[in-house]
């Protein structure tokens, strides 16, 4: 939860002084231009001042660029196994950091330790793969069509690169974005979500730490129209990487566009899952309840849509709607909690506003729909675990990313009723279909518009190595994770070696 303070730093029950954090530009810490900081607190406990960090404005952004474009001069020449090290030894600090850094992550964004610990892992994870990258820099070598010539394709780093990353996954999507870019041989600048702002200063403390140059990355805290918009426009920034809403990501695609900078959108979902009469009620019910409440909904891949076949939809329903009523809310430093607050208060009104909406609609509350307010409660922001039930898949709880707990169980007749019903929407993120009938997962994965299908698994649980991303209104094509990444974050250039020591003309007629 960020909100704006103009003060010294707070004190906060203890006592003790609560830390403020500077950005980081060109290897040093360093205060805002502007002067002005914002809080981050606990949103599971506003009492808990986790941070102030710089609320920053356009002079911090063109401070960071101007570092990195400096850095970019040398860093571009260091070979990419070299760069790659540096990435590794970060992976091993983090491992090292994990707990740490996970209880840090926890405080600022509310998610469960063992969610956080995930979270903290995918960061490892992440700069595990690409260290490998840093000596997989393939291109093709082809054959030439004239005599005494070599021909071949290098990859060759873009430049500067700027990063706007979310508040739910605070260490896993800066990772995804700044580990591939920097092993490319580009240097970086992030502006992280201002909800969660700590967790992304502890990577990128980390990649210092592991001994990347001053100026490789560099951080810049802050909103979205005084950082975030300075940062698209800049034109020394020649590729902008933003996982957000599909309403921000308009604007950020419009803006790259105008001085074509390579531009990757990751932006919302609606996803489904599928559950066919043959299923494995019990597998689908859990992967249900952890796709649908995982980080409390808050996921661009979540489970926000349940598709089950009227042969099991009975059972389904009255199984699914007892586990949701008996999930554990509260503080995610609890290790007993199984689901945490929402990152705000304007995310708890929004989940609230969709609950009326669905009432209105005509879909049938089951469980849930209320703001908690009880002592352990009071000072966060939770809500119940939401299921409505008969949902038609016109409503717009089931049409509209509500990114919280809420989720609409819809009949379907068969395999094609619930495959028209899945891309019955404007995104296409993830998918899922639980069958014991092979025939039907093949179709599924054929069928489903989306750029990710789990068969037996739930919507969400992405591995590093795999491209991640969607189609329609979930992105622009491009894909984070794995060689999408790769592909992203270098440009291709052909090299041609004549060793003929004569002119010859390619592309020119010439007799057979």
């Amino acid at each position: 939860m960020a909100t704006d303070t103009v003060a010294s730093p707070a004190m906060i029950g203890t006592g003790t002084r609560t830390r403020v954090y500077k950005n980081f530009i060109d290897g040093e810490w360093v205060e805002s231009a502007t002067g002005e900081t914002f809080e981050n607190r606990n949103p599971a406990d506003t009492r808990d001042l986790v941070g102030i960090f710089q609320k920053s404005g356009k002079a911090d952004v063109d401070a960071a660029v101007e570092a990195a474009r400096r850095a970019f001069a040398q860093w571009r020449l260091v070979p990419a196994p070299r760069r790659a090290e540096i990435v590794f030894r970060a992976a091993e600090m983090l491992l090292e950091r994990k707990e740490e850094f996970a209880r840090d992550m926890t405080r600022e964004m509310g998610k469960v330790l063992k969610e956080t610990r995930g979270d903290v892992q995918e960061a490892i994870d992440t700069a595990y793969y690409f260290a490998g990258e840093g000596r997989r820099m393939f291109g093709p070598t082809t054959p030439s069509e004239l005599p005494n010539k070599f021909a071949m394709a290098v990859r060759t780093p873009i430049g500067l690169c700027g990063m706007i990353t979310p508040w739910n996954f605070p260490m896993a999507i800066p990772s995804w974005k700044l580990l591939p870019a920097i092993v490319c041989g580009n240097t970086c600048v992030i502006k992280p979500a201002q909800d969660t702002p700590l967790s992304t200063f502890n990577l990128v403390r980390t990649l210092s730490d592991a001994g990347l140059p001053r100026g490789g990355v560099n951080i810049v805290t802050g909103f979205g129209p005084q950082v975030g918009g300075p940062l698209t426009e800049h034109p020394e920034v020649r590729a902008i990487s933003l996982t957000g809403s599909t309403a921000v990501g308009r604007i950020v695609g419009t803006s790259a566009a105008k001085s074509f900078k390579h531009c990757s959108l990751e932006l919302g979902g609606k996803n489904p899952m599928i559950v066919l009469d043959d299923a494995n009620l019990e597998l689908a019910i859990e992967g249900g309840l952890w796709g649908g409440f995982g980080t409390t909904g808050q996921r661009c891949t979540a489970t926000s849509r349940i598709i089950v076949q009227k042969g099991v939809y009975a059972e389904f329903v009255e199984r699914y709607v007892g586990r949701a009523k008996k999930l554990r809310i509260g503080n995610g430093l609890d290790e007993t909690t199984e689901m945490g607050p929402a990152i705000n208060e304007s995310q708890l009104k929004t989940d609230a506003s969709y609950v009326e909406i669905g009432k209105s609609e005509g879909a049938k509350l089951k469980c849930g729909g209320n703001v908690l307010d009880h002592e352990e409660s009071q000072h966060g922001y939770f809500m119940e675990p939401t299921v409505f039930v008969d949902v038609d898949p016109k409503m717009r709880i089931a049409q509209e990313e509500i990114f919280g707990p809420v989720v609409s169980i819809i009949p379907c007749e068969d395999l094609e009723d619930a495959i028209a019903i899945a891309n019955g929407i404007e995104y296409g993120l993830s998918s899922a279909l639980y069958t014991k009938d092979i025939n039907k997962a093949f179709v599924a994965m054929r069928d489903l518009h989306a750029g990710i299908t789990y068969i037996n698994a739930p919507t969400i649980g992405a591995e590093v190595h795999l491209p991640f991303g969607g189609v329609k209104a979930t992105g622009n094509g491009h894909r984070e994770g794995g060689m999408g990444a790769i592909d992203f974050y270098s440009e291709w250039k052909a090299v041609y070696v004549d060793y003929s020591d004569r002119l010859q003309k390619a592309q020119i007629d010439r007799a057979e």
